[in-house]
């Protein structure tokens, strides 16, 4: 991947979880509901397995999601890192709009 692309990658990862927390938050009156499911949200990106392995063979299945996670590259660490930091944006918008009086449904 080249710079270029991970730029554009890491700004649509920001802004699409910042608006999908945004949303969240807005909707089910929570201000870190994103932040706290967005660690679930990456482990199903990097899952390679049927979930219900997870039944059958739940130790060898976490293990193989540990050694996904282990091996990631740099650049998709900075990716999944930055659609946590646009989650947690819209949780800090969040607070900051209904400290400042504005009700959201």
């Amino acid at each position: 991947m080249n710079i270029p692309q991970l730029v554009i990658s890491m700004l649509i990862f920001l802004v699409m979880f910042f608006g999908i927390g945004f949303l969240l938050n807005m909707l089910l009156r929570s201000t870190w509901l994103m932040a706290f499911i967005y660690p679930l949200v990456v482990l199903i990106i990097v899952n390679q397995s049927p979930l219900g392995g997870y039944l059958t063979q739940p130790l060898s299945e976490l293990q193989n999601l540990g050694y996904a996670l282990l091996n990631l590259k740099v650049v998709d660490h900075l990716v999944l890192s930055f659609g946590l930091i646009g989650s947690i944006i819209a949780g800090i918008v969040i607070k900051m709009l209904r400290v400042r009086g504005y009700q959201m449904f």
